[in-house]
């Protein structure tokens, strides 16, 4: 696949992905609704590992396949939250060192991803209303800029698509 197709999937996927996600949360007593949608998400999760692989890859291939593993293992059942967060870390940095997105948009994405790796720990130990704890307003705070990112970059994608990444200098 080109640049322009790996990054217009990865926007789409993006969107259907945070799609599923809130529909997910909105339909949590529908059982069987709650199965399809969490497998949209994980396959989106797939899509999202390769294609983002597959623009970052240039940059840095070992992080790009770290990124790219934390997807795949995000799509699993469980609490991929820390590995979407990692992942998105990862992913948002070579964006960033490559100049491939606005930097603001990147650093955005740096940023909200880094905090919710640090929170998530914490949360997952019972801090903040617990795993899952969607009342919490420390949870909306840190996931918030994600989701400001997450939906502008995808749209970024779609539309503008990806510049090739800055030329790495030797060391």
């Amino acid at each position: 696949m080109t640049r322009t197709s790996n990054a217009r999937a990865a926007g789409v996927a993006t969107l259907i992905y945070i799609a599923a996600g809130f529909a997910s949360l909105a339909l949590a007593r529908n059982a069987p609704a709650t199965a399809v949608l969490a497998s949209i998400g994980s396959f989106s999760a797939l899509v999202l590992a390769v294609t983002l692989y597959a623009i970052t890859r240039e940059q840095d291939r070992d992080l790009a396949r770290l990124g790219m593993l934390c997807r795949v293992i995000e799509a699993a059942p469980g609490h991929g939250e820390i590995y979407f967060a990692v992942g998105s870390t990862i992913f948002s940095w070579l964006l960033l060192r490559g100049r491939m997105i606005p930097a603001g948009l990147a650093w955005l994405g740096v940023m909200a991803s880094a905090l919710l790796v640090l929170l998530l720990p914490a949360q997952i130990a019972g801090f903040f209303g617990g795993p899952r704890a969607w009342s919490s307003p420390v949870t909306w705070a840190v996931w918030l800029p994600l989701l400001v990112f997450e939906l502008t970059f995808a749209a970024w994608l779609i539309v503008k698509g990806v510049a090739a990444p800055a030329r790495r200098q030797a060391a």
